[in-house]
């Protein structure tokens, strides 16, 4: 479902962040949507992500009951394996629930050992 295009600046490093401020998924405990912003943050290395496809891929999540943190990596992981980038950072802030406000922040970078 992701699509990619080809970076005219591969030799380069310059960051793209693209925020999406309507994501939305269930809480896999209540049932209960919830609705967070999602701020991509990466610097590309010969891929960039084509943001329709990216649309499209974050919506599938509307309907799925998925914790946080998980959705947060998952995202990630997709995104890494997809464009391999030299480096990205997913932040996902969710609205409060409950009086209680929740942001992830998940990062990669190219080369480095997996903690």
């Amino acid at each position: 479902m992701l699509e990619t295009f080809e970076n005219s600046y591969p030799n380069r490093d310059y960051v793209i962040e693209i925020v999406c401020p309507e994501f939305t998924s269930v809480c896999p405990k209540t049932g209960q949507p919830d609705f967070g912003t999602l701020t991509f943050r990466y610097v590309p290395d010969k891929l960039c992500v084509e943001l329709k496809s990216l649309k499209l891929y974050l919506q599938q999540f509307r309907n799925e009951g998925i914790f946080y943190e998980n959705i947060t990596n998952r995202i990630l992981d997709d995104l890494v394996r997809l464009l391999q980038p030299r480096q990205m950072t997913l932040t996902a802030s969710f609205t409060p629930r409950g009086g209680i406000s929740t942001t992830v922040c998940a990062e990669y970078k190219a080369g480095a050992a997996p903690r």
